[in-house]
């Protein structure tokens, strides 16, 4: 006898996406997102990043003694395949103030996620910050790619909040994901999916648009509002 099992839908009219170039440059109105290298980033981002030791606790690696240790360390990861890291420049006051990374790239999937996201305080919560996780999302759905992943240290809130407000939908936790600095860490899953991409973009575009904000930089809309109506799955730890 034979039966009769679900096998998933067939994926029609899709083919595997391209890596994310190495000299890949994403520009917006608020950002610039550069090749990151020790010569033109290091420096300046150690600065940036010193006296922060606390934006390392989830963090693989860091924090960093030096501005010599960081240099290797970003020596180290410049010009990789993956993951394919990029220095944030705010356009506005031209300061590099910011990393973050492709990674676990799987065109033959179609899936990437966006990590080692390193923020100086001085880009924390600006609309720089939003529209340079803006244009890594699109640069991949654009691309060609399915699913994009965020994934965090279980314990990391504001990472978790942060996913959300980012349009993120939630899909659990990895136990005992991995050892990180001789720690256990319960890993929150995160993605974006392709057929969600549409109404985020569009969402993006509102909230980035100059009308949202007045004269003294105030939101009129918030994202984490625009973003709620796509997401199909909120944390219920938050």
């Amino acid at each position: 006898m034979t039966l009769s099992r679900p096998i998933g839908p067939s994926v029609e009219g899709w083919t595997a996406p391209p890596r994310p170039p190495v000299d890949l440059v994403l520009e917006g109105r608020h950002v610039r997102l550069d090749p990151l290298t020790a010569e033109a980033h290091a420096g300046v981002l150690y600065e940036a990043f010193d006296g922060q030791d606390w934006l390392w606790d989830y963090m693989p690696n860091g924090p960093f003694a030096s501005s010599s240790q960081y240099h290797r360390w970003v020596r180290s990861v410049e010009g990789g395949a993956e993951p394919v890291f990029f220095a944030i420049t705010d356009t506005r006051t031209h300061s590099v103030c910011g990393v973050a990374s492709y990674l676990n790239i799987m065109p033959n999937n179609g899936s990437v996620e966006v990590g080692n996201i390193a923020f100086a305080p001085e880009l924390q919560g600006t609309i720089a910050a939003t529209e340079a996780m803006f244009l890594m999302m699109q640069w991949a759905f654009e691309a060609g790619y399915r699913r994009y992943e965020w994934k965090c240290n279980a314990l990391n809130r504001p990472s978790r909040r942060a996913a959300q407000r980012f349009g993120f939908s939630y899909e659990g936790i990895f136990r005992q994901h991995m050892v990180v600095k001789d720690r256990n860490r319960d890993t929150a899953w995160f993605a974006i999916c392709d057929g969600e991409w549409a109404a985020l973009k569009e969402a993006y575009s509102v909230w980035l648009s100059p009308a949202n904000f007045d004269a003294s930089g105030q939101q009129s809309e918030r994202l984490s509002d625009l973003t709620g109506l796509v997401r199909v799955a909120s944390d219920p730890s938050l």
